[in-house]
């Protein structure tokens, strides 16, 4: 009796030891996966001065307009010899200038700048603007050197050089192109249809004259040899240097060309064509673009 209670008591207790515990508890656990989206990143756009100078329908009318304009004024002026250069002698103020004299046997000469005035820089500006850069001297030195066929002539431009050339006019640039830079200017030019140009004959350049960015230099070497008769560009530094005095503000630069001796000048000799993408004429604060005594605000409407 007692040998079998004691079997019994061992069995009882192995079948205790080898039975599968009672499982755990389980615990739920969330994961959440999280997918980092990357923001594209916005497409470069064109400024509002790029996109009406560059690309508006209403920019090619204008300047088609101003260079027929131009052509025939100088076409006017070529078919009856004028006296007088619209060069500014040196030394001219508003309340006495002075025009540079014309010698008889002078032949007769248009000069123009060469940027955003006879070719849109359309490589390097579309440069700038892709790589969000609004301006960078060593690139811009590249473009100068390489850019030939990457530019194009300002709508108008290549009829009226063909008009003027038929009169017996002498094309010539003087841009702020770097001297340094010669045959890529001279192949830009070319590229873009406006003809042949040679370096100190009918192509003047920054560092021809001790004025550096001044025109005024050249437009005098110019005249030794010509009888300018018209003069266009998009700066009022192509007109005068007179005009880029730093000393002016806004108003005071605007007051200035409408001084009765300059204003008569306008479409008459001298010629500026629209440039809102750069240059000393982007500038003036809200005070000075917006004056006080125009101040105005819609009426308070009535309860």
């Amino acid at each position: 009796m007692r040998h079998c209670i004691f079997l019994g008591t061992i069995a009882f207790l192995a079948a205790c030891q080898t039975a599968p515990p009672d499982p755990a508890p389980t615990e739920k656990v969330i994961v959440k996966v999280i997918k980092t989206v990357e923001e594209p990143v916005p497409a470069p756009a064109p400024t509002q001065g790029q996109q009406w100078l560059y690309g508006s329908a209403e920019s090619r009318i204008a300047l088609k307009q101003d260079w027929n304009a131009i052509a025939s004024y100088v076409e006017a002026k070529a078919a009856n010899r004028p006296n007088a250069s619209v060069v500014l002698a040196p030394g001219a103020t508003a309340e006495a200038a002075d025009f540079l004299a014309c010698g008889a046997d002078q032949p007769l000469a248009a000069v123009f700048d060469a940027d955003e005035t006879l070719i849109w820089n359309l490589g390097s500006m579309g440069y700038f603007a892709r790589h969000g850069i609004g301006f960078a001297p060593a690139v811009w030195d590249e473009w100068e050197k390489t850019g030939a066929g990457k530019a194009v002539a300002i709508p108008g431009a290549k009829d009226a050089f063909q008009r003027m050339r038929d009169a017996g006019v002498e094309i010539i640039v003087n841009t702020n192109r770097s001297n340094t830079n010669i045959q890529g200017s001279a192949d830009t030019l070319k590229a873009a249809g406006l003809g042949e140009f040679v370096h100190g004959q009918t192509l003047y350049l920054r560092g021809d004259a001790p004025d550096g960015g001044g025109k005024d230099g050249r437009r005098y070497m110019i005249s030794d040899n010509y009888c300018v008769i018209a003069l266009a560009g998009d700066q009022l530094g192509d007109i005068a240097d007179i005009f880029n005095d730093k000393a002016l503000t806004p108003p005071e630069r605007k007051a200035l060309t409408a001084a009765p001796v300059f204003d008569q000048m306008w479409g008459n000799g001298w010629f500026i064509l629209p440039n809102p993408v750069y240059g000393p004429s982007l500038a003036g604060s809200m005070e000075e673009v917006f004056p006080p005594e125009t101040d105005w605000a819609p009426p308070a409407s009535e309860e």
